[in-house]
Parts: structure tokens; C-alpha cells; sequence
């Protein structure tokens, strides 16, 4: 690969608390701290002039369908999906056809990453065997395959006791556990959060407390076993308040925030569009807010998409039977921007920190900077530049997205992973 020289950007990188204008260089698929005057005249010189040059985006949080539920999407395609978005590393989700909960199935997803995908993706394994709850999958052996977490993302493990030997296992064997904080005795049959909306639509109501008891229950067990356990897509008012007073205990726990949940309410539910049914459920405006206060004063760590691709077929129903989950990766940085920054005030490199360094750190991925050394991950967007999003025309092989044909502003314009160029003016290279 030759050289590159990524000149007049705003380069922010948080792990280096940097964010002046300059040059970024690599060199071997490696960020170098910079190129002789004879390397500089063979590189290849991006001019970024105008744009943020910030580590490639680190999504924790994606549904590939592959294996088993290919018509929706594949390896192939969301990792083009998760390149036009800015993203450089993904890790995802185990609840596939079959799940992956053996090491077999591990290395099925790793040889299709390694024949298919464009970016880094990393595969999680199940907690339980066949994602029921039940029994423990064979947790030393998914770590000896490769998995970076342990999850049943999807079907929230409803036995404590059955919980408490998962962290008891993943604490042996320094794997995180990733959970979808759900009681699923309190949302049989509900399709909406449970409230004014859900009653004036006549839709069943799914309370936040199903998430709430579920996020309790795991800061006893993290705390109880001294496991870390990281909480998907908090939703709730009251979640993020218990994370905040566990944190200021020392428990070991980490959470993340959606850009949906960041952005909407259940209000937009108002024409039964099935685009904006998503688990958890879209909530209120106060728990929307304190998500965004949850965001600013680290009681939430992370922002990652839950990436959940649908065919139209599937999601063309009545509210009811269509499935919950939309489309994130290419729209999640623009979305992100225009909640937390044009609307929020955050600065940028805490965004940038966000969805780059901090997911990161929750994994302990080697990913996230630009200092010397660093696999030459790097994502160049324009945080001024307005677009209109058409999901019909996206790198995902679905469309299932609350932000078709909107006018969002932020846009990725490069992204590049270990050094290679991947997506570029609106392609896949």
C-alpha cells in the first residue's frame, strides 16, 4: 500500500487529547508521527482541508444476520454499510441462524469477515446455549474462538441465579458481558413504551420499569461477582439514574445510548409507521433527555447503533406482527451531531470520543486513536455538510429506517481501514 498523507484537517483524537488543524500520515497500514521528505513525494495526499480527521468510528452494538437470515443482511454488506457511516470496527451481535453459541458457528462468522467484509468486524457469543435461557453455553471455548463479549442480546436471561454463574464464568475468563435489560413477564405482547401515546393508539404498553428491574438486577451481580456487565440501549429515566449511583460505588459497569433513543420519542409513532418500532421502545421526552444527561456526565459511556437491518416484506405489517429494530450505521454520526452538538452543546471531540476511543475502551479493542503505532483506521467527514438520506439506496441490503429521505447535516466523506481506502465519495472502493 502506499503511503498517505491526510493534510489540513481538524484532527481530533481524544486517547491523545488532541484537536488542532494538521496532517495525519501512515504508513504500512500504521499511523507514523510523519513521512521522510522522499516518502512525501510518493504518498498519496488526501487534502482535507475543511474536514474532521478523527479515529475510525467503533460500533459495539450490530446485527449482521449472518449466518441464517441473509435475505435481511450479510457480512458483506454491513460492513459497507458500517464504511459509508465512518465506521472502522464492529462487533456483532450472536443472535443468528443458528446462534452463536459454539465455536463452529465462530468460525463460520470469521471466515466470512475474512472472505467478505471491508471493515473489522468481531463476533460476541451467547451466554446461554440456543439464546433460551436455560444453560450456560461453553463460554471457555467461544472465548478460545475469538469472541470479544458474552450475549444473549435479544432474550434478555431472565434467571438471576442463571445470570450469576454467566458473570461468575466471564470473570474467569475476562470476557465482558454485554445485556439487553429487559423482563419479559412485563412485555408480553407490548409493541410501544407504555404511556399517554400508547393508550390515545390503543397499542399495548411496554413499561420502562421491565427495563429498569433488569438493570438493577445486573448492577447486584456486577457488584455480587465483581463481573463487568455492559447495558445495551438504555431507554430509561430511571436506568440511567441507577447507572449513575452504581458508578459512584465502583461497580463495574458500562452502558450505552442509541442515536434513536437520543432523537425521538414515542410521539413519533403517531401514524403506526413500523420504522420507528424499535426494543427498547422509543420513550418519553424527559427519558430522551436524560439519556443526553446521561451522555454528559460519563454516566453512559458510549453511543452505539444496534444496527438492525429488516426487509420491507417483513416490517410492512400491521404494528403489531412487524419486527422491532432499524438501520443505524450510516446515519448514527449525522444523527449524533445534530442531537448532541447543534442541540446540546456538546463539544465535538466528546462526540468524537463517544463513538470512537470510549466503545473502545469498553471491550478493550485495540482501536480508537491516531497516535503512532495504531492500526491506521481513520474516518475524514464534514460536520457542516447537509445531505438528504435515502436508506432505498444505502450499502445495507435492507431499508428499514426512520431517517429516509430526511435532510441530515454531517457527512463521512473518506474512510480508511489499516491503511487501505475503503469508502470514498459516496463508494465503495
Amino acid at each position: 500500500m502506499p503511503a498517505l498523507w491526510i493534510s489540513q484537517a481538524r484532527v481530533i483524537d481524544p486517547a491523545a487529547q488532541r484537536d488542532a488543524v494538521g496532517d495525519v500520515f501512515i504508513r504500512d497500514g500504521q499511523f507514523v508521527a510523519s513521512l521522510s521528505a522522499a516518502e512525501k513525494k510518493r504518498a498519496k495526499k488526501i487534502s482535507a482541508r475543511g474536514l474532521v480527521c478523527c479515529p475510525g468510528l467503533v460500533d459495539i452494538h450490530v446485527h449482521f444476520r449472518e449466518p441464517g437470515q441473509t435475505h435481511k443482511e450479510n457480512i458483506g454488506t454491513g460492513s459497507r454499510a458500517a464504511a459509508a457511516g465512518g465506521f472502522t470496527t464492529v462487533v456483532c451481535m450472536p443472535n443468528t441462524s443458528p446462534v452463536a453459541d459454539s465455536a463452529g458457528t465462530i468460525q463460520f462468522i470469521k471466515d466470512a469477515v475474512q472472505r467478505d467484509a471491508v471493515v473489522r468486524v468481531l463476533p460476541t457469543g451467547c451466554i446461554t446455549v440456543g439464546m433460551k435461557g436455560q444453560a450456560l453455553a461453553p463460554i471457555g471455548s467461544l472465548k478460545r474462538a475469538g469472541v470479544v463479549a458474552i450475549t444473549d442480546d435479544g432474550d434478555c436471561v431472565q434467571s438471576n441465579e442463571l445470570m450469576r454463574r454467566a458473570c461468575e464464568y466471564a470473570k474467569m475468563f475476562d470476557l465482558p458481558i454485554m445485556d439487553h435489560c429487559q423482563d419479559a413477564s412485563m412485555t408480553q405482547g407490548a409493541v410501544m413504551n407504555e404511556g399517554i401515546v400508547s393508550t390515545r393508539l390503543g397499542l399495548r404498553g411496554w413499561p420502562n420499569a421491565a427495563e429498569d428491574l433488569i438493570v438493577a438486577r445486573n448492577v447486584i451481580l456486577s457488584e455480587y461477582t465483581g463481573a463487568h456487565i455492559h447495558l445495551q440501549h438504555i431507554s430509561s429515566k430511571f436506568s440511567v439514574d441507577v447507572i449513575r449511583r452504581a458508578k459512584q460505588r465502583g461497580a463495574r459497569i458500562t452502558a450505552e445510548a442509541t442515536p434513536h433513543h437520543l432523537a425521538l420519542t414515542d410521539d413519533r409513532l403517531a401514524t403506526y409507521d413500523t420504522n420507528f418500532k424499535m426494543n427498547p421502545p422509543l420513550r418519553t421526552e424527559a427519558d430522551r433527555k436524560a439519556l443526553i444527561r446521561g451522555l454528559r456526565d460519563g454516566t453512559l459511556d458510549i453511543i452505539a447503533t444496534d444496527h438492525a437491518p429488516h426487509t420491507d416484506y417483513e416490517k410492512d405489517k400491521e404494528f403489531d406482527f412487524a419486527p422491532n429494530g432499524i438501520l443505524g450505521l450510516e446515519t448514527a454520526l449525522a444523527v449524533s451531531l445534530d442531537v448532541l452538538v447543534a442541540k446540546n452543546k456538546f463539544k465535538l471531540p466528546h462526540v468524537v470520543d463517544l463513538m470512537t476511543r470510549q466503545p473502545a475502551r469498553v471491550l478493550g479493542l485495540p482501536a480508537g486513536t491516531l497516535s503512532p503505532g495504531a492500526a491506521a483506521d481513520v474516518c475524514l467527514f464534514d460536520p457542516a455538510e447537509k445531505w438528504r438520506y435515502n436508506a432505498k439506496a444505502g450499502q445495507s441490503k435492507s431499508s428499514n429506517s426512520p431517517w429516509h429521505d430526511t435532510i441530515l447535516t454531517g457527512r463521512v466523506k473518506t474512510t480508511i481501514v489499516g491503511g487501505r481506502v475503503v469508502f470514498d465519495g459516496g463508494r465503495i472502493l
